[in-house]
Formats: structure tokens, sequence, C-alpha cells
């Protein structure tokens, strides 16, 4: 090989399902070696390495045959083999292409990677997103070229749906298609089963939790475009015909919204949104009506090859024989090539024949398949075959069919055996009834991490349960189906966990039969009982995976129904906390809010119930801090620290300490904010617990933020430094956006203290863009007001007002009082800088009227000293003093020595334009000599200049 331009020999060429590894010149497909001579695997080497590219009749004779001399037959030989190898043509997928006059061109396209380590299917890096696949066919018949036209069709149309009837092997396509571009999209494959999605208004919410997209937002649809944005992701949206409205809204808003998102559709009719392409998915290939057939010639067709298949794994041994091969094409054409119907009749081969299964078809199937006029024929195809392999089963596998369409999704053996307790099947039976109907193609087997687990087939899945119906047992069968879930949920203590402590991503595959059972028991044909039950115990599944808007509306409904003797329950305890919280983080800060929060608190104190309380406590403390009752959220958090004292409860009694330490710092006491802060660090150590999260909050995150700032305010800005660093990377590790944007907002203003703008800057884009991904609008709004802040300190002050005025209306609208002060305060310091001396001066001295009346007084000293700056600009130049004495006072009772130094340079400033310099440097010099660190930080560079030039 003498020209394969950046070709290196431990390159590794992926495309399609095919990996070329040059170093051992082997050629694999989805991990099987394919057979290739070596002249071709030198030309398919010549050609994927320059792929689009036409390379030469010439360059391709001199690269593989160098030194010798041949003629182009010779080549096209080799060229026909290649092409045959990769399954060319089939399908519609092409891989090289003949340039008349001028030679060939791969124009499939061809992924180059270093080491075959680095290749996707073996890259550890994919691991993760493969175990997130379904897994993907062991041996797919007839099917291969379909998955390559549909893996290039995607990457061109980025919109894809697959559309063919039920069980015709659309959901095994898209599953390889998923695998075999997984490593193409590098934030993700995502596989979406809405098949178990019974309200078409879950559709997006599906979608946004297999994102691990936190809703937190009434407009749902919008927040999860912002939150896919630029990211190069596959949606693979399965089952979608009986939620078909709501997926093509969302398939077309993703399509025109978000540029590098594909999406793949599996439905049995077409979508009609925007920009799809529709490949239509036929039957498998049947051999001919032929006498004269022979089975060599009967398993060149998909049909008859999967048949054999599947009746070898049914039990059958014999190779196809001549005499069989016309009967088996008979099956195939009879059942048109659905592969569904294919696997159903080839399950029985192992027991009765090859002749024996078709004549159990025989008369019957053709009086089924035409007994039904106006269902399309391979709908009615597919039906009859149902109703054929049902007439097969034994008594105990029909009821347990029946019984099992109950499931949405996945199901396990204990599940199964719940379900069909209180029958006539025993365990044992259950576990053989099961067993069998895996034989027979009637359920599927799913083994992920070792674990096995069942699911139906949705249209299976249809049958039964209008089965069940007729047997008048879908009532009663769902009543099992919701009490199994709700035992399941209330007896998992990592689901009940109260705080945090676990990640509940594996425990997704159980939200489809948890909604199920909901909508049934909350239903008119229902059990409310059972319903509240399982509302109740499903609750922190729903917000332990980020469903807050759904959790919200469950709780809602289950608290609805509760009559009087349910009411002063622990479900009730349990719903109306869980309603508290997710109305807090969907719906506001709101009188409501506080009232769900004093009827959960309580019902707890009835049940004494101290681990609840203390949870309880710690979301009102929440509600109450960002509301702006500082003073309301520190007695919360004394109380709920005597609680957990008292009840032992070590994650509680750390949380009370450091909420007591924020308390204190917001009310301007830092000596007391930084004793609790240290002490519940100390705490956490001695105990051994860091689990103290509420909800997504990491309040060691908190408690780190706090310590920022209040070791800044003493007067230490090196320990504080070190103290912010903490608090982003511990933010960062945990890989959750609510601890990141909290660590975001108060390192932004540390650093703006500080004086470091660049950082800064950075750290609040980095802010604007994470909530504005998640919809996290609080945090988007506090970003925008660090934004107007950062103008403000840049000398933009039009911008920052700009910025400022937009961000305060949205915290105002949100009722997040908690930092308002402080923008208005900078918005009252940009307007002076602008000369609109008489707005500012309404705006600071309002904002001064807000920091008293509430009590939230850490930026007091602060705001005096900015009304300091617009009485001088106003030349009231006493005022202004007196203004600063002040803010003196208030600094020095908060044992906050920052903000003292602040205001300390302005009075030196003010002295000494009035010829008091030397009062003016020894006023300043005590206040500066107070400092043991951080003296290159813009405050204390400041105080130097100012005292130089007092000198």
């Amino acid at each position: 090989m003498n020209d394969r331009g950046n070709l290196r020999s431990d390159d590794v060429l992926s495309f399609g399902p095919f990996r070329l590894v040059v170093a051992e010149r082997l050629l694999k497909k989805i991990n099987e070696p394919v057979p290739l001579g070596s002249r071709a695997l030198d030309i398919l080497v010549a050609l994927a390495d320059r792929g689009g590219a036409v390379v030469s009749h010439k360059e391709l004779i001199a690269s593989v045959w160098p030194d010798v001399t041949v003629e182009q037959a010779n080549l096209r030989v080799h060229v026909a083999a290649l092409r045959k190898a990769l399954g060319d043509g089939q399908d519609g997928v092409r891989y090289v292409s003949n340039v008349a006059g001028r030679g060939y061109c791969f124009v499939s396209p061809v992924t180059r990677l270093t080491t075959e380590k680095q290749v996707p299917a073996n890259n550890a890096v994919n691991t993760e997103r493969v175990q997130k696949l379904p897994p993907r066919s062991a041996r797919m018949v007839g099917r291969d070229g379909t998955v390559q036209a549909l893996a290039q069709q995607l990457q061109k149309w980025r919109f894809v749906s697959v559309v063919g009837p039920g069980g015709v092997g659309k959901t095994t396509v898209a599953i390889s298609v998923a695998h075999t571009l997984i490593h193409e999209f590098q934030d993700g494959v995502l596989f979406i089963d809405l098949s178990a999605v019974t309200d078409p208004n879950l559709v997006t919410t599906a979608v946004a939790s297999a994102l691990g997209f936190m809703m937190q937002t009434q407009d749902l649809l919008t927040s999860l475009l912002a939150f896919i944005g630029d990211k190069k992701i596959l949606l693979v949206l399965d089952n979608c015909e009986h939620v078909i409205d709501a997926a093509a809204t969302l398939a077309e808003r993703v399509f025109s919204n978000a540029p590098q998102a594909h999406i793949l559709v599996t439905s049995r009719e077409a979508l009609r949104a925007d920009g799809e392409y529709v490949h239509l998915l036929y039957s498998l290939d049947c051999p001919p009506e032929d006498v004269a057939l022979t089975a060599m010639e009967a398993l060149r067709y998909s049909a008859a090859e999967l048949f054999m298949e599947r009746a070898a794994a049914s039990g059958y041994a014999a190779a196809l024989t001549d005499i069989d091969a016309p009967i088996v094409a008979s099956i195939c054409r009879r059942l048109d090539g659905i592969a569904l119907a294919i696997e159903l009749a080839a399950s029985r081969v192992g027991s009765v024949g090859i002749g024996g299964t078709a004549d159990l078809l025989g008369n019957q199937f053709s009086l089924l398949r035409y007994s039904r006029r106006t269902a399309l024929p391979r709908h009615e195809t597919l039906n009859a075959m149902l109703d054929w392999s049902y007439s097969l089963l034994t008594e105990r596998e029909k009821l347990l069919l029946c019984q099992l369409s109950v499931f949405v999704g996945d199901f396990t053996l204990q599940a199964a055996d719940s379900v069909a307790a209180e029958t006539s099947l025993a365990d044992t039976d259950v576990i053989d009834a099961v067993t069998s109907l895996v034989a027979k193609s009637l359920v599927s087997t799913i083994v992920i991490n070792k674990s096995t687990s069942y699911r139906l087939l949705e249209t299976t899945r249809a049958y039964a349960a209008t089965k069940l119906a007729e047997r008048g047992e879908a009532d009663r069968i769902a009543r099992r189906h919701a009490l199994f879930y709700s035992k399941f949920l209330e007896n998992d203590g990592t689901i009940q966990s109260l705080f945090r402590e676990h990640d509940l991503s594996e425990y997704a595959p159980h939200i489809g039969n948890v909604r199920a059972a909901l909508e049934w028991a909350l239903s008119v044909r229902g059990d409310v009982t059972v319903g509240i039950e399982l509302a109740t115990w499903a609750t922190p599944l729903f917000i332990g995976l980020s469903l807050l808007e759904e959790c919200r509306g469950w709780s809602e409904r289950a608290l609805a129904a509760l009559d009087d003797a349910n009411r002063g329950t622990r479900h009730e305890m349990v719903l109306q906390e869980a309603l508290a919280v997710t109305s807090m983080f969907t719906r506001g800060h709101s009188d409501q809010v506080f009232n769900e929060y004093e009827r959960g608190l309580a019902l707890a104190d009835v049940f004494e119930d101290r681990a609840r309380q203390v949870r309880l406590y710690a979301g009102l403390n929440l509600f109450l801090t960002r509301l702006g009752d500082i003073r309301g959220a520190l007695a919360v958090a004394e109380k709920a620290g005597e609680i957990a004292k008292a009840a032992r409860h070590p994650s509680g009694s750390v949380w009370a300490e450091w909420w007591g330490g924020i308390s204190h710092h917001f009310l301007g006491d830092q000596a007391a904010s930084q004793l609790h802060c240290e002490r519940g660090m100390a705490l956490a150590v001695e105990l051994g617990t860091f689990n103290a999260d509420f909800f997504g909050f990491d309040n060691r995150v908190s408690a780190l933020v706090c310590l920022t700032r209040t070791m800044w305010l003493r007067g230490f800005p090196d320990q504080a430094l070190r103290f912010m660093q903490m608090a982003l990377d511990h933010a960062a590790s945990k890989n959750h956006p609510f601890p990141i944007c909290v660590s975001l907002v108060y390192a932004s203003t540390f650093l703006l203290w500080t004086g470091n703008l660049k950082r800064a800057g950075g750290l609040i884009e980095k802010l604007i863009t994470l909530s504005g991904r998640y919809s996290l609008g609080t945090y988007q709004a506090l970003g925008t007001a660090l934004k107007g802040e950062l103008a403000i300190s840049c000398d933009e002050p039009e911008a920052g007002i700009e910025l400022l005025r937009s961000a305060l209306d949205a915290l105002r609208a949100q009722q997040y009082n908690l930092l308002l002060t402080g923008f208005i305060g900078s918005l009252a310091d940009g307007l002076r800088k602008t000369g609109q001396l008489e707005e500012a001066s309404f705006a600071i001295s309002g904002a001064i009227a807000r920091a008293t009346n509430s009590g939230l007084k850490l930026d007091l000293s602060e705001l005096l000293r900015i009304k300091s700056r617009v009485l001088a600009e106003q030349n009231d130049r006493e005022s202004a003093e007196k203004c600063l004495m002040e803010a003196l006072t208030v600094a020095r009772s908060q044992s906050a020595l920052a903000w003292e130094l602040r205001s300390t340079i302005d009075l030196a400033r003010l002295l000494s334009k009035r010829g008091q310099r030397d009062r003016a440097r020894h006023t300043l010099a005590l206040v500066f000599d107070r400092f043991t660190e951080g003296l290159e930080t813009a405050d204390l560079k400041r105080a130097r200049v100012v005292l130089d030039d007092l000198r």
C-alpha cells in the first residue's frame, strides 16, 4: 500500500456495522470477522482511507498490485468480491460507487479511530451508553441491509420513521440501528419505549427523564428543547402509534429547534410531521410457490431462514430437507413474512415437527384470517397467528398470558407471581408457565447486568389484554398489579430513604408500571385506597428521578381522593410533603406551599415521625430562605436541630448546624455563621455522614459557599478562596444541576467582591448556560443579575442597569427575595454612575428599608456605603459622612471586616477632600493593618493606593 493518505498502521476505520482493523488486516461486522481476499481487502483500505473521494483505476491498481502489470478486469473482479462481502446494494445500502470513466468512490461515512481499543463497540467510554440501550438481538435475520440503510438515512435526514405493521420487527431494527450509531453521538443515544406511556401528556416527560433532565416548569416541551440545545444525540422513540399526536409534536419541535439532534421513530403509521423521512419496513422475503423448491433455495429467503432458526431454538435438531422446503415456504407465505408470526409458528416445530406445524395451522388459520373483513391483511394475519398460538396453549398458560398483559414494559418473575396469586396457579406453576411462554415466543427475556426480566411485545400485550377483558378479569388483575408495586416501593429502603443518599436511576424501568397502576387505581373503575397507598410510596421514586411535575400531579390527585377516614393518616403526611416540595420547585413560593408544609409537619408531630419532621423542616427552611424570611428560617433550623439531636439523626444534626450558619450569615452575624458552619463540618466528619442532601440540594455545597462568603467578610480572603474551590469541586462531582448552580451563584459573587472579574465572568456565563439548559428559572435570573453587576464593575453601567432590571422583575415574580437587596444596591450604584441620582436615591433607600424590615442585614453596611456615594454626588457631604459612619457601625457589629474596609476607604477619601488627611490615613491604616492575608485582592490593593496617596 503506497498511497494511504494519512492512514496509520494502528488506525481503525469504522463504517456502518463494519470495523476495519488496519494493523491486523481484519474486517469485522458487529464483532464477527468477515472473510475477504487479500486484494479485496487492499482495495477496501485504499477506498475507505479516502472516503468520499474518487480513486482512479490507475491509483488503485498501483496501490494493490505494486510493480505488477494487471488489467482493469482484475480490479473489477476484486471490487465485485468486496461489494458482495459488504452486502453492497442490499436494501439500497451503498458502500462502493463506480464513477464511470474515472474510478471508484467509497460513499459510506467513515469514522477514523486509533487502535482497536478506541473502537466504539469495545470502548469503555461507551459502555454506559450501551448498558442504557436494550440489548441488540444476537442474530437478526434479513435485516442487516435495512439497518445500514437506516443508519445512512438517519445521518442524512436526521428524522426517520420506521413504519410497518405490528410484529414486522420495527423495534428490533431500531435497537440495532441505535447500537450501530452509538459512537456517532457523543452526547448519548437514548431509547424511549413509549408503550409504557399511557397518557399522551407524559410523552415529553418520558423523553426528559431518559435524558436526565429535571422538569422544573409547566412548559415542559420548551424547557426540554432548551436543554437539548446543541447536543449531538439520537432519540429512539419506540411504539408511537397510541400517542402519535404527542410524539409528532415533540419530534417536529426537536427536529426544528435542536440542529444536532437526530430522531428515529417506530410506529404503525407515519407521524406526518415536518422533516419526517418515512422508511417502510416490509415483511421478510418469502420463498415462491414451487413444488420443486430445494432446501438450499428456500433458505436464501429471509423468512425461511428465520423459521428454521427459531425451529432449531425450539428443539428441532434436523436440517431443512428438500421434502420439507415447500412446506416451510407455504407456512412463510401464509404468514405474510411477518417476523413475529413466523417465530410463533416455528416455536411449535420442536414438539410437532414441520409437517405437524403446517397441519396445526391448516384450515383453522385460514378461517381466522378471513373472519374480519375490515382488517388490513397483514394486521389480520398477525391477529390470526396470535389466535392460533393462543388456542394451542394450555389453560394455565392462557390464564397467565392474559394476566401478564397488565404489565407495561419489563417485569420480574416476582411481579408475575404476585399478579397471578389468588388464582389456580401456584408459584412453581407460574415459573413453569412463564418459561413455556418464552419458549413459544409469546414472552421475551431481557438480561441486563446478569439480571433477567421479561416483557410482552406490544402487539402480544394488546392481544392478551383483550382476552383478559373478555374473561372479565381486567380490574381484578389491575388491582393485583397496583398492590404489587405499592408493596414493592414501600418495602424498598433505597427508594424510601428520607435523605437522598441513593441514585434511583436504576429504578427507571419501573416507572411505566407505576404510572399504569396509578392511572387505574385513581380512576372511576379503580380502587382509591390502593391508589392512595401507591401514590404515597411512589412519590420518592418520582422525585428521585426528577419527575417533579408528575409527582406533584399524582400527589394532588391522591390527596383529593382522601375521604374522612383517610385524612390525618401517614399517607396524607407523606403526600403533603411531596406536594409541598414539588410545588415549591415547580409553582413558586406561595402561601399554599407554606400551608402544605405546615400540614405535613402537624401530621409528622402526631405520628412522632422525627426523621420526617427533620426533612419537612429542611424543606420549610429552604422555602423561607428563598422567600427572604431568614428569621423564620433560623427558627426552623434550630427546631430541626433539637429534634435531630433527640432522635439521634446524624444527617439532620449536620444539616441543622449548616443551615443555622447560613441563616446567621444572611442575618448579618458572621461570627455565629462561621461557628455553626465549622461545627457542622466537624460533626459530619465525626459522624461519618455527608448525606444531608435534600431533593437535589447538596447541603455541603451550601455550607461551603456560606463559609466562602463568611470568611471573606471576616477578613480572610485566602481561606475564603480555598472554600470556594472546594464548593465548586464538590458540586461538580455530584453531577447534578442544583448544587452546581448554587456553587456558581455564590462563587461568582465572591469573585466580584474580590475583584477577579475575568473569572467571575466565566462562571456567570456557565451559570446562565446551565440554568437555561435545565430550565431553572430562578438560577437563570440570578445569573442575569450577576452579569449586570459584572457590567457595572467593568464600567458598563447602561448594560448593567438593563440586565439587573430584567433579573429583578423575574426574581420578584418567582418570590425569590433572598438576594434582592444586594442586587438593588448594585442597580442604585449603576444609576449613580449614569447620573440618574434621584432614581438611584429612591432605589437605595428602598433597599435599606427592605433589609432593615426583613432582617436580611447581610448587605446593610454595603447599601449604606452606596447611599453615601449617591449623597456625595448630590453634594450632601455631611449626610454622606453620617451614612458612612452608620455603615461602619453595622459592619463592626456583624464582624464583617471586609465591609468595614470598603466603607473606611470611602470615608478616608471623603475626609481627604475636606483636608483631614492625617485623620483619613490613621483611620484607614487601623483597618488595613488588621488584615493578615489576601493582600492582592481588589479592596486591599485599593486601600494601599489610598494610603500611599495620603502619605
